[in-house]
């Protein structure tokens, strides 16, 4: 059962403080459970519609070349030219849009698991969504999200955290359903207190502070902590905000949304878990792997975005050796091309780690692209339970051994040797059989 902390009860109180004092908070979603490891960040990206992950990540040489090319006339990244794919290990590439991470993987501070998904693959947007996100494949009973679930459980968040998670986008994702200590916005230039007229709003603030620091009960203590995450994100999430190490965001939104966890990430305010949802990778048709068309497009905003998060908490202060983001897409894309020059809905794909305490490189097991290795006979199989990869970032990273309750129904774990262990985290024993995949 999913039972709340006083302070996770306190910051679920925002909402009623700020109508009893005649104010509205804006796009304000606090609320409250448990705790998670200090230091450490995680940054979970979903890509929402399937992301095609061969042409993100295309075999390069030996057989599956072969079967790749033929079922993509149109689609497929080529070996050479402007566009070429860039070489990771001799056996896949990189598409040529995500150039922003070649780097970060010949650094070793970026991992590619393939054939990542669930056992029982689903092709709905809805339910495969539903299942990533619940971390409960084939179940939708639990009212909980998996990353809920984490801060529920974890042991170590102090209490004093300001923003111990933050949910990026148009709203709070399944991931973090349950969840009342979320900070969710959509847009931090119009997060804050509207208390009118311009010319007492600071005064009213000023007045609902000095109310609520009068006594010590938990609406008071509420009121203070809806304020304090309001005057953080007002005076220091700024757009003349100046990146570490040269770092450019590119424009648009998701640009904005890594910036703004850079900045929350260098206060240190106790944020563990950032979500950002990145839309439109639904390419039924008119994909364009090209340089200026669609898929092209969203590749390269996304690798820019995530290179620019590294690169901007790289540094003697260490941010980035705390820092790991997942990109994940609820399932990959067929390998065929379909005739719209697009691609349909898939199963397996891969998932992007990246941080400085990352052990890089192309890992899991490959699936395969040879007819009778395709699921279905039509796409990419699912070699690496998805849970797998999330539960060695949750038991080495984020400091939280309780994977029974963070993925209930999972068994079999096995670490894939792909982060690095806190130092005062000690990993769980590897085991001789369980999970699905293993590190090539």
């Amino acid at each position: 059962m999913f039972k709340p902390t006083r302070r996770g009860f306190m910051v679920g109180c925002s909402a009623a403080i700020a109508a009893m004092a005649g104010s509205r908070l804006n796009y304000l979603a606090f609320g409250g459970t448990g705790g998670s490891a200090p230091n450490d960040v995680l940054v979970y990206v979903f890509l929402r519609g399937g992301m095609d992950g061969l042409s993100l990540v295309p075999p390069i040489d030996g057989p599956d070349r072969g079967f790749y090319e033929a079922a993509r006339p149109s689609l497929r990244i080529p070996m050479t030219g402007d566009n070429a794919a860039i070489d990771l290990d001799g056996q896949f590439g990189l598409h040529p849009s995500a150039a922003s991470l070649a780097p970060l993987f010949q650094e070793g501070k970026l991992a590619i698991v393939m054939g990542t998904g669930m056992s029982e693959p689903n092709r709905s947007h809805f339910d495969a969504q539903e299942f990533i996100e619940l971390g409960t494949p084939g179940s939708k009973s639990s009212s909980t999200g998996w990353l809920s679930r984490h801060l529920s459980s974890v042991s170590d968040l102090p209490d004093d955290a300001v923003m111990p998670s933050l949910a990026l986008g148009q709203h709070q994702p399944v991931s973090l359903a349950g969840s009342l200590e979320t900070l969710a916005l959509e847009n931090p230039n119009r997060f804050g207190l509207d208390t009118g007229h311009y010319r007492w709003k600071d005064a009213q603030r000023v007045a609902l502070r000095r109310l609520y620091e009068a006594r010590s009960s938990i609406l008071h203590l509420s009121g203070l902590q809806a304020l304090n995450a309001i005057d953080v994100m007002e005076a220091y999430v700024t757009d003349d905000y100046e990146p570490s190490n040269e770092a450019e965001y590119p424009r648009g939104s998701f640009g904005d949304r890594m910036r703004t966890i850079a900045q929350l990430v260098k206060l240190q305010l106790g944020l563990t878990v950032a979500t950002v949802d990145v839309g439109g990778w639904d390419t039924h048709e008119n994909q364009g792997n090209r340089p200026g068309q669609y898929f092209a497009n969203l590749i390269r905003d996304l690798s820019a975005g995530l290179a620019a998060l590294y690169t901007d908490l790289s540094g003697p202060e260490g941010h980035s050796n705390r820092l790991t983001i997942v990109v994940q897409s609820e399932f990959g894309r067929r390998l065929r091309e379909n005739a719209d020059s697009g691609t349909d809905h898939g199963v397996g794909n891969p998932m992007l780690v990246l941080g400085g305490s990352v052990n890089g490189g192309i890992l899991g097991q490959w699936p395969g692209l040879h007819p009778d290795q395709l699921f279905d006979g039509v796409d990419v199989g699912v070699s690496t339970d998805f849970r797998r990869v999330l539960a060695e970032i949750v038991t080495r990273r984020l400091g939280n051994p309780r994977i029974d309750q963070v993925f209930p129904g999972y068994s079999g774990f096995e670490p894939m040797n792909l982060v690095e262990p806190r130092a005062d985290v000690e990993p769980p024993p590897p085991k001789s059989s369980g999970g699905i995949g293993f590190r090539s």
